[in-house]
């Protein structure tokens, strides 16, 4: 069975406890987006791709190991000075 940590941002550590698997290192670009709820699954695509392309262009990190995590926040739990996203209608 194999367990994976996350040591930081910039390092993926996959350990396993199989004696026959020796312990990898690789650096691993991890964006989190942080957007309102509201976007189609083909923007999001299309956000996650150009993410990715952009941190492998920046950091020369394989594809492979660039990570992009989207958090979609509720409007009603975005403020903005004061009032909430949903209350300005956006």
């Amino acid at each position: 069975m194999s367990a994976c940590v996350c040591r930081g941002w910039a390092t993926w550590v996959c350990a396993s406890s199989e004696p026959d698997r020796q312990q990898r290192t690789s650096t691993m670009p991890f964006a989190q987006i942080y957007m309102l709820e509201g976007r189609t699954p083909e923007q999001k695509k299309a956000v996650i791709e150009k993410v990715t392309q952009a941190l492998q262009e920046a950091t020369g990190a394989p594809k492979e190991t660039i990570r992009v995590w989207i958090h979609e926040m509720p409007k009603e739990n975005w403020g903005i000075a004061g009032v909430s996203a949903k209350d300005l209608g956006r």
